[in-house]
């Protein structure tokens, strides 16, 4: 069963064609990921896809009765007051269900009546019958997967959010929704490492069509089984894994290429035979091979590459040896440690990655490095002869008041204009656009002319704050060619596991204040501490279980056991509940169980110690064989409450 079909769209807006011929079919459960360079018209798609925008030629078919939701870069809550609300979007009235059953279930313990019974019960089997349980605690689940602490959710008012925060919830409103398309714009690019994991693990197992625009190769890498490419005022669909597109997409321009060289040598032929022959005595064939020739549809090269922005990094004076100095160095915002006594050297030529959850405090310490947020104890310096640039996530080196050839020729002021406008056409700004306020720029195209800017310093340390976030597929490619050329030395903040296992010799990971110094690149650290991975999907594993039954638990009518019943089935009851209590205890045991090996298993020290690998190892058995005994103790807890729930409702 096709869900959505694609018949030649093209879309225009006034006289300027956004792309053209674009055909492609989606089945359910399929994962395409689309991908091109900034503006070539995938937002455009995703409109199309919703309905909000026609297309100007050919047909668009959709499966009858199809919903299709999207996932905005800019969120809207609606009328959602707080986090839970806002994150249960369409099952809101389910919130609202659940919090009279809770206040209901209370009430029960002092008006057992036949009328409060009723009602309770008319809206539990409601309640079951809507699938809360489940929904609830999937909503719970996303919650508590994406950074949010489910219980304040409830009351955590939405407008107290930040703009990372509330990216963050529209995604989880998007995860919970019951479309059966869910479309994605950029949806990692509030996420660290650990939070795009999570997504991707959630992504494979839910039953929905998903169709995703996203620039991290390692997140479509592990998502996609379909790839739709925007290139040369077009899309191409490729069956197959992002790897696989990688190949294929190699493999089409050079048929392309053969085909277009194929053809300049027929028309460079036919051109000469014209030309020798036109006036003498092969004059009409000469004359009917230039109509033919006339009439030939014309190929075009291939788009290359080459196309993207040329970024070079030089990096100047050679420096000394050791770059940066941490000595017991501690890192505060307020009354909270984000780092504590961390002691450590980076040496010339190491490309650093500096990685951690979202929080920890990775920006804060690049501030302290350059002055601007003070230590508060220790002491973090450059090293001698060093001379640093600094790519800040929120680009703010750019100035917002001025056009991007002032932002240039400010840098440059003995340049000539032709050589400014030279150096930002390298960054795909030409003609009129040099006369534009950076103010008025997208997110990617400040994020180019940031870097126009830094390639203009010859820095001999470059520290680069999540440098792709708002860059394309491509311009990353360029930006990892650039710094694995660069001679200098780099400090790179990224979730871009890609460009992280690409380019990285040395890695310093940010975990609950301390800094573990990992003396190998991010590939090698994945690999060495895989086992955290593993702990981390047990214990997401079985918090899940436990958050549905304590959501059975909190809508109970455990108030209504203060009603008259017969004496045998009161100590039914009794041995009931002390069966479940036991079962609750050792529930809640076993849970601990599972913590504390978790945490011991997130703890990056652990992997850089001797003989650390091997007694990750040993504890992640030992996880397994907890994780066992906390599903069957689970299943226990669960008939136990089963049982009384039974008893109570027999007794009311």
């Amino acid at each position: 069963m096709t869900q959505l079909a694609f018949g030649g769209v093209g879309v225009d807006f006034g006289a300027v064609t956004i792309f053209s011929d674009i055909s492609f079919t989606v089945d359910p459960r399929e994962r395409w990921g689309i991908i091109g360079r900034n503006g070539t018209g995938k937002t455009t798609l995703f409109r199309l896809l919703t309905g909000e925008l026609a297309p100007t030629r050919g047909s668009i078919s959709r499966h009858p009765g199809l919903r299709v939701s999207l996932l905005e870069q800019h969120r809207d809550f609606g009328e959602a007051t707080t986090v839970w609300q806002a994150a249960a979007g369409e099952l809101a009235d389910l919130l609202a269900l659940e919090i009279s059953l809770v206040e209901q279930a209370t009430a029960l313990g002092t008006d057992a009546s036949p009328a409060a019974l009723d009602r309770y019960g008319r809206d539990l089997e409601r309640f079951e019958r809507e699938g809360g349980y489940a929904v609830t605690s999937r909503i719970d689940s996303v919650l508590h997967g994406l950074g949010f602490d489910p219980q304040q959710a409830r009351t955590t008012p939405v407008s107290a959010l930040s703009g990372g925060e509330r990216g963050r919830l529209g995604l989880v409103r998007q995860l919970v929704s019951t479309a059966d398309v869910l479309l994605l714009d950029e949806p990692t690019n509030h996420l660290d490492i650990e939070t795009t994991q999570w997504l991707e693990a959630y992504l494979h197992d839910i039953d929905r069509t998903v169709l995703l625009v996203s620039h991290d190769r390692a997140f479509l890498g592990s998502t996609v089984d379909h790839v739709l490419h925007f290139e040369g005022g077009t899309a191409t669909a490729y069956a197959g894994s992002y790897e696989q597109f990688v190949l294929q997409r190699t493999e089409r321009r050079l048929t392309q290429q053969r085909a277009f060289e194929q053809q300049q040598r027929r028309i460079t032929a036919e051109s000469d035979y014209i030309a020798r022959n036109i006036a003498g005595q092969n004059t009409r064939q000469a004359k009917g091979r230039r109509k033919r020739l006339e009439r030939l549809p014309r190929l075009s090269p291939p788009v290359q590459d080459e196309d993207a922005m040329a970024l070079r990094f030089d990096s100047g004076e050679r420096g000394g040896d050791v770059v940066v100095s941490a000595t017991a160095v501690s890192v505060k915002v307020g009354d909270r440690t984000l780092v504590d006594r961390f002691t450590g050297v980076l040496h010339r030529g190491d490309v650093l990655g500096l990685v951690g959850p979202n929080g920890t405090g990775k920006t804060t310490f690049l501030k302290a490095l350059f002055g601007a947020h003070p230590t508060s104890g220790g002491e973090l310096r450059f090293g001698a002869s060093i001379d640093a640039g600094y790519y800040r996530q929120d680009m703010s080196q750019v100035p917002l008041d001025k056009t991007l050839y002032d932002a240039i020729a400010d840098l440059r002021p003995h340049w000539e204009r032709r050589i400014v406008q030279g150096h930002l056409g390298r960054f795909g700004f030409s003609g009129d656009e040099v006369q534009r306020k950076t103010g008025a720029l997208s997110g990617g195209e400040r994020a180019r002319v940031a870097l126009a800017m830094l390639m203009l310093s010859r820095h001999n340390l470059l520290v680069l704050d999540e440098p792709t976030n708002h860059l394309d597929v491509e311009s990353i490619e360029a930006l990892e060619d650039a710094v694995e050329r660069y001679q200098g030395t780099v400090i790179l903040v990224s979730h871009d596991r890609e460009l992280l296992r690409a380019l990285t010799t040395r890695v310093w990971v940010l975990h609950d204040t301390h800094v573990t110094d990992f003396t190998g690149g991010f590939a090698e650290w994945e690999v060495v501490s895989s086992e955290r991975a593993h702990g981390a999907a047990v214990r997401a594993a079985e918090e899940e279980a436990l958050r549905r039954l304590h959501e059975r638990q909190k809508v109970s009518p455990t108030g209504a056991r203060s009603g008259s019943a017969r004496q045998d089935q009161r100590r039914k009851l009794k041995a009931a509940e002390q069966e479940q209590a036991a079962a609750e205890s050792r529930v809640a045991s076993l849970e601990s169980r599972v913590a504390t090996l978790t945490a011991s298993l997130e703890d990056p020290a652990l992997y850089t110690q001797d003989g650390g690998v091997v007694e990750a190892k040993r504890l992640g058995m030992e996880l397994d064989v907890a994780r066992r005994e906390l599903d069957a103790a689970l299943e226990a807890w669960s008939r136990t409450t089963e049982i009384v729930d039974g008893l109570v409702n027999r007794e009311s």
